[in-house]
């Protein structure tokens, strides 16, 4: 006999042939209530009491990498549209870019129509992104961050923008301008000039956006690497704990309106926020505070990630 099960042998045979029928075989009700000389009503019952004393045991399996049950906890934790998190190891760097780059870019794929206008800010993250993008609608492209001057080879964010727009055929609308200058002034001479201008001026249209997470610290975000000391110290001594693609903000998700971010070309924390869906990509556990300060901002409504970084972010304060 079955534990748990209420009924005697005969019953528990009987239910179990039903129930073999109807999730096994893919009979319908009507069909098991003729092979069987039973009424619907009677299939019913004794498809509900496999299912309660155990005889049935349904696993909901899912395609690919997504853990489902985190990226729904993550979802609800903190309030967000979407939340996407990759089954992939941490520790195999190539791999866990290529399979964030392609849940988000599977996300973009999903939720961009054709009456959106798609910002894009640079970030290793979103340039793996935009590498597994191979389907997108007709959208304009806007560049929303200026490029950083780097040694290596990374794509800049004209490259990111112009590789979207070849798989979207939309417009793409970019500026030549690094993303840190010397001094405020020189940001505020730049920005007027024609060329980021316009770009600046269509910001306000963007509909959709995906930026990167840096923790504000050594190896955790482009920005801080690139910067000066000075720069770095007098940041951290204002609370910066995080960046998002050039938008700097402390712990508690409040922006950082000084040093640094005065110098940006880039999109300011009013003109993000008012774009009403931003994805980001963050990954490594180490910037789970970054990346908690983030969530906490308001200034995104989506999140790519990872499971021991959406476990760290689910983990208490």
């Amino acid at each position: 006999m079955s534990a748990g099960f209420p009924g005697g042998p005969a019953e528990l045979v009987l239910t179990a042939s039903v129930a073999r029928r109807y999730y096994l075989d893919g009979k319908s009700k009507v069909e098991i209530a003729d092979e069987f000389s039973l009424s619907r009503f009677k299939v019913a019952r004794l498809i509900q009491t496999a299912l309660t004393a155990g005889i049935v045991r349904i696993e909901i399996g899912y395609p690919g990498t997504i853990d489902v049950e985190l990226s729904g906890r993550l979802q609800t934790r903190y309030g967000l549209r979407h939340a996407v998190v990759v089954d992939t190891l941490e520790e195999d760097a190539v791999s866990l870019h290529r399979n964030l780059g392609e849940a988000a870019a599977d996300l973009l794929t999903e939720i961009v129509t054709p009456d959106d206008v798609l910002g894009l800010a640079w970030a290793r993250s979103v340039a793996a992104m935009t590498v597994a993008l191979t389907r997108l609608a007709p959208v304009p492209i806007v560049q929303l961050t200026g490029a950083l001057a780097r040694a290596e080879t990374d794509d800049s964010s004209i490259d990111l923008v112009r590789a979207a727009a070849r798989v979207s055929g939309g417009p793409a609308h970019f500026f030549h301008a690094p993303l840190v200058v010397p001094n405020a002034a020189t940001a505020r001479a730049m920005r007027k000039q024609p060329e980021i201008a316009r770009a600046f001026g269509l910001f306000g249209s963007v509909t959709k956006a995906v930026v990167g997470v840096g923790r504000w610290a050594a190896g955790q975000s482009t920005i801080y690497d690139a910067a000066e000391e000075r720069d770095r110290k007098l940041m951290r001594r204002l609370g910066t704990c995080a960046e998002i693609s050039g938008v700097t903000i402390n712990a508690e998700g409040q922006p950082v309106h000084a040093g640094l971010s005065e110098r940006m070309i880039g999109i300011s924390a009013p003109e993000l926020r008012a774009i009403p869906e931003v994805i980001a990509i963050a990954y490594g556990v180490a910037k789970a505070p970054a990346a908690r300060a983030v969530l906490r901002s308001g200034l995104v409504s989506g999140l790519v990630t990872h499971t021991t970084l959406a476990t760290a972010l689910l983990a208490d304060d």
